[in-house]
């Protein structure tokens, strides 16, 4: 005797699902560089302080992966799909820099580029990362290591550098498995490149 037609479909139906894998979890971690508390935020602009412009922060191309990234060794590095940021990580750093140049006291404004064309600037901002990574060195001497360099320039058509220089952090230790430390670290990383704007500001 054939089978009903029904009966296949029932069988069918069963086997397809059977074979169908249960769904997974997310097992993604987003990740935001940290700045200070903007106790300032809703205060007037000190206009006698300085007007900067923060350029667009550029960063070495396989920075913009997504990823943290982890170097192991000077020429190997690893993209973990489990541990991204939450943002491109040049618009974090740009973020996190503003926030943190905007808590010094010398700084009055900072205006991001593109500038209102009406806005006098004193002095604007070039930075490009040229680390932003945790290394993993095989020894046990594991840490979150950031390098950049920082362009100060005078402003308007006859524009001239003023400031031109070489920024490393200090090597930080990590455990090379808490990436949540890492970008704490690397936060304290873009941090210490702040203070190093601040202090090679040149006076008015």
């Amino acid at each position: 005797m054939k089978p009903r037609p029904s009966a296949v479909l029932c069988l069918l139906a069963f086997a397809g699902c059977s074979v169908i894998p249960p769904l997974q979890s997310d097992a993604t971690h987003y990740y935001v560089l940290t700045g200070p508390a903007l106790g300032r935020s809703g205060a007037l602009p000190n206009p006698g302080a300085l007007q900067l412009g923060l350029k667009a922060v550029e960063v070495a191309p396989y920075l913009r992966k997504g990823s943290l990234v982890v170097r192991a060794g000077d020429n190997e590095v690893a993209f973990p799909d489990n541990a991204r940021w939450a943002e491109p990580i040049e618009q974090e750093i740009a973020g996190a820099l503003r926030q943190r140049l905007l808590a010094a006291p010398a700084v009055g404004r900072v205006f991001a580029a593109p500038f209102p064309f009406e806005q006098a600037r004193d002095f604007d901002v070039s930075v490009q990362v040229l680390r932003c990574e945790g290394v993993r060195d095989g020894g046990g001497r594991n840490a979150a290591r950031f390098a950049a360099t920082i362009e100060i320039t005078t402003t308007g058509p006859a524009a001239r550098v003023v400031v031109r220089k070489n920024f490393v952090a200090p090597d930080a230790a990590w455990d090379g498995r808490d990436f949540a430390r890492l970008a704490a670290l690397l936060s304290e990383s873009v941090g210490a490149l702040s203070q190093e704007v601040v202090a090679a500001l040149p006076e008015k």
